[in-house]
């Protein structure tokens, strides 16, 4: 099933991974926060990896 909610709790430490890692999705201001509009299905597997290499386990998705 495709993703179709990304989002990020608190506790970001702002370590720019996400943005790195799936740029379409994530951007890095003074924390990271999901992009209006961003293609989650085309950036599945870029929001997954993010997610599972968050530092602070913070990137959640379903």
């Amino acid at each position: 099933m495709a993703i179709q909610k990304v989002w990020i709790e608190d506790g970001c430490t702002s370590c720019g991974l996400c943005e790195e890692t799936c740029p379409d999705v994530f951007e890095l201001d003074d924390v990271s926060t999901v992009k209006n509009g961003a293609d989650f299905a085309a950036n599945e597997n870029d929001i997954k990896d993010a997610a599972e290499n968050c530092p602070v386990d913070v990137i959640k998705y379903k």
